[in-house]
């Protein structure tokens, strides 16, 4: 394969990782737990911090995002900076996410909004670009986590 061949895959390959990074942020805002299936690996991991911590395989990790966002009235999970390395078959993924959570009438406010880092490994299917393991590293967080039911 020339290297300019080489170097448009790769730069394909990016921006389909990428689109799987920003599919991910669109199910949990739509509450789309079929769109949600697309993003993950039968398989994967997702470590989702102290508040959730280690889910293992898809269903629990779905069911792990109902419980935090089913009762909100509104989500809006925002994905930038993102860097990704291909390998091959594989990739490393790493972004920012700042998520707004709401939920009126909460005592104490409506609002939690928190920020981090997701750090992802990445694995081509026979159905695109799914993530295999996901690492949320919480930076900050401003507001009411009751929000979040705690």
């Amino acid at each position: 394969m020339s290297e300019a061949k080489h170097n448009l895959d790769e730069l394909f390959d990016q921006r389909d990782v990428r689109d799987l990074l920003h599919r991910y942020a669109h199910a949990l805002d739509e509450k789309d737990w079929a769109l949600l299936e697309t993003c993950f690996t039968e398989d994967a991991v997702a470590i989702y911090g102290e508040a959730i911590g280690r889910v293992e395989g898809f269903d629990a990790i779905a069911g792990a995002c109902r419980a935090a966002l089913g009762s909100l009235d509104s989500s809006q999970h925002m994905i930038s900076n993102c860097e990704i390395e291909i390998d091959g078959d594989t990739a490393k993924a790493r972004c920012y996410v700042q998520a707004q959570h709401t939920k009126a009438g909460t005592p104490g406010g409506d609002n939690f909004t928190i920020g981090g880092t997701y750090r992802d490994d990445i694995v081509r299917t026979a159905d695109g670009w799914r993530i295999r393991e996901r690492d949320l590293t919480m930076l900050w967080q401003e507001g009411n986590q009751a929000v979040l039911g705690g």
